[in-house]
């Protein structure tokens, strides 16, 4: 391109912006060419020219329309949103919109304007119609995220960063002084610094070379920047948890309620170091008992305002990848002064609970306590004592055990959700490479837990819920779960009848019910755990909500998250709603309250995101070895590309990709929803067994390539 095309493109592309600005700041005016040349300062003939171009490209993508001869207005039939932009691998865009009844809308590659994967835009409809309407981006409300991990490409005096996360939608420019001795090749952490209306990619700058690809490090590193999760706590933040001191107040002890002679361990996993919860134990002359779930007080530490309080409601929890967590809160608090260790006293907020051996609660009661931890449990050890062993408590162990049966009992026979759910975790040596692959399912210890924290955050937002009847409002962060959408249970309905399978979904109300029927019924059969899986994905996404709507999975009119405050950003905002409420002061919490829980969800999706993301890396990191070896496993998803295989022996899963798939040309046939052969008409399904070779790994796509050997 020579420099006078460049320069008339960038000239162009700077009048296609202030033109949109023109009209959108005067609805319903019709302007001339000759006026739009005056306010966007187009005096010669060549820029006037150039002008009449862009109102016609404009005409033409339907932001404006026509009202006379060179006379235009703003298409006030192409209609306004606001939505979430995600960027596809060929550069072409989809925007969620925030009215969540209404399809995604395409948006052309030419029209994402300065648009990048994940930031929140304002757009116009400009095309309906057809299976997608299609639209422009009109500007950028929020970007998701201004910092990125990837791969640095030199050129001879510039360099280009070119971000890991593919559906970014742009390099980064970065200039040969802004490069912090970055060579190419190099991983980096960089920034976006400005990003000029005539530029084809933002401006930026390194932050952080993190050295040569490849390592868990800069993975892990890369998995979370990508998906705007912060790794490193600034300093200030840090000067703040420094100065928190383990040391109670005696003051402040005298205030609260005193648990610290009555019995109380925590149960949690065997590798955990940020222990939330605690359970006390006291028998009643009545004979029932005083069970009190007593919860890390980080309320008492983390005030509004603070820098720590910004930093938690920037992150909104902590993630958990394969082989670290990243906390919410610095680990002087999140390890130390908040969480309740063995031997140690500690500040809690606490709901305790009058409760007899068959799951009735007389009495609740709800406040700020003191405690002293007994002892602590790993799962392990209170499931050896719940399965008969001698141990320590064993009589409160078996008492909860017990109770915690009959809540669970009380749920499922109400309607929710009976998952059982497992999860894959990752044995790695010295040098943190996967050596061994487990999966830890929920057990009777793991149930009693839950059961018990599920009590107590039902009861406290049954607690709120019920004052603010009578009353204008009380501001509160439910956990809802809406009712699953029709489609995608006519979706499962569809899915089960391939093993022969039924549910009656002509009632809403007990779908939930007849879903966990069907499971308990095939629960010992191969397709079991797919089966499973499928159900849980026609289910809506809970959310964090100020509108109680209920929750469907849980079979609970009320329900919010109150026992995980080191973790959570939803349970610290709850804590200082209800002590609010307890000591009837006035609400401190109004309409910023439903953005918090926008926040704190979206925040939610990302963690999950990132947390299956390392899952898949170290998946790879796994198997990388194991090339040409073979396989046993079962087919586990179905796409218009190919088919996933679940492998039985290391439970990593791969894709067969359609071209791969020998015998046939294969293609996917959507109402069957399964792979067939063009002229031999041999299927493939979900849960057929096959027998697979690994063909090629890739950590950098976190993707493992297969090869079908033969059916099993």
């Amino acid at each position: 391109m020579t420099i006078k095309n460049k320069k008339k493109k960038n000239l162009k592309k700077t009048l296609l912006y202030s033109v949109r600005k023109v009209f959108l700041e005067s609805p319903g005016l019709h302007i001339s060419h000759k006026e739009v040349c005056s306010l966007v300062d187009a005096k010669d003939t060549p820029t006037r020219e150039l002008v009449f171009g862009v109102l016609e490209e404009l005409s033409k993508d339907f932001f404006i329309k026509k009202s006379g001869h060179s006379i235009y207005l703003l298409n006030d039939d192409g209609v306004f949103y606001s939505g979430v932009l995600q960027i596809t691998s060929r550069g072409a865009g989809f925007v969620v919109l925030d009215n969540e009844e209404m399809d995604d809308v395409y948006i052309n590659p030419k029209n994402t304007q300065q648009g990048l994967g994940g930031d929140r835009v304002n757009i116009q409809i400009i095309k309906k119609g057809g299976s997608r309407s299609e639209g422009i981006i009109l500007g950028v409300i929020e970007r998701e995220r201004t910092q990125f991990v990837g791969v640095i490409q030199m050129h001879a005096n510039f360099a280009f960063l070119i971000p890991d996360n593919t559906r970014i939608g742009a390099h980064l420019y970065i200039k040969k002084e802004k490069l912090k001795g970055a060579k190419n090749g190099d991983k980096a952490l960089a920034k976006i610094t400005a990003w000029p209306k005539t530029a084809d990619n933002p401006y930026g700058e390194i932050i952080e070379v993190l050295g040569s690809s490849g390592g868990n490090n800069v993975e892990m590193i890369s998995i979370l920047v990508n998906q705007g999760l912060d790794y490193k706590f600034n300093e200030a933040v840090l000067d703040e948890a420094e100065s928190l001191t383990f040391q109670l107040d005696k003051k402040e002890v005298a205030r609260r309620r005193d648990f610290r002679n009555i019995t109380t361990f925590t149960i949690d996993p065997n590798d955990a170091k940020d222990f939330d919860d605690a359970l006390s134990f006291k028998r009643l002359e009545n004979g029932n008992v005083e069970i009190g779930v007593h919860i890390a007080d980080v309320s008492h530490y983390v005030r509004p305002g603070t820098a720590i309080d910004d930093e938690a409601l920037k992150r909104s929890n902590s993630v958990y990848l394969v082989d670290r967590v990243v906390p919410m809160l610095p680990e002087q608090l999140s390890n130390l002064v908040c969480s309740l260790r063995p031997n140690e006293e500690k500040l809690t907020f606490s709901a305790v609970f009058e409760i007899d051996k068959n799951g009735v609660v007389y009495n609740e009661w709800f406040g700020k306590s003191v405690i002293y931890s007994n002892h602590r449990f790993a799962y392990e050890d209170a499931q050896e004592i719940i399965e008969g062993k001698d141990g320590p408590y064993r009589e409160e162990v078996i008492f909860l055990d017990r109770v915690a049966k009959v809540l669970r009992k009380k749920r499922l026979k109400k309607g929710a959700m009976n998952i059982e759910s497992s999860e894959m975790r990752f044995k790695l040596n010295n040098e943190g490479l996967p050596v061994d692959v487990l999966i830890k399912t929920s057990k009777d210890a793991n149930k009693l837990i839950e059961e018990f924290m599920l009590l107590a955050n039902k009861k406290v937002a049954s607690y709120i819920y019920k004052k603010k009847k009578g009353q204008y409002k009380i501001p509160f962060i439910y956990r809802c779960h809406n009712k699953p959408d029709s489609s995608k249970i006519e979706l499962f309905s569809l899915f089960i009848k391939k093993f022969g399978y039924e549910v009656d979904t002509s009632i809403h109300n007990n779908i939930s019910k007849n879903i966990n029927s069907l499971l308990e019924d095939i629960r010992y059969k191969n397709e079991f755990e797919l089966i499973q899986t499928m159900a849980i994905r026609s289910m809506a996404k809970a959310t964090y909500e100020t509108i109680n709507i209920g929750h469907y999975g849980l079979a609970f009119d009320n329900y919010t998250h109150f026992t995980s405050p080191i973790r959570r950003y939803a349970d610290l905002m709850v804590h200082r709603i209800l002590q609010e409420e307890l000591m009837d002061k006035k609400n401190s919490y109004t309409s910023d309250l439903t953005d918090v829980c926008k926040r704190i969800s979206r925040m939610e999706r990302k963690a999950i995101t990132a947390e299956r993301e390392s899952i898949k890396y170290f998946q790879t990191l796994f198997v990388v070895d194991k090339i040409g070896d073979f396989f046993e496993g079962t087919v586990s998803g179905i796409a218009a590309f190919g088919l996933f295989v679940k492998m039985d022996n290391n439970f990593c899963e791969g894709l067969v990709p359609m071209i791969e798939i020998p015998g046939d040309v294969f293609s996917f046939n959507a109402e069957k929803f399964s792979i067939i052969g063009k002229k031999t008409g041999k299927e493939y399904n979900f849960g057929d067994r096959v027998k697979v070779i690994i063909s090629k790994v890739s950590t950098h796509k976190r993707q493992i390539d297969l090869e079908i050997v033969k059916p099993v």
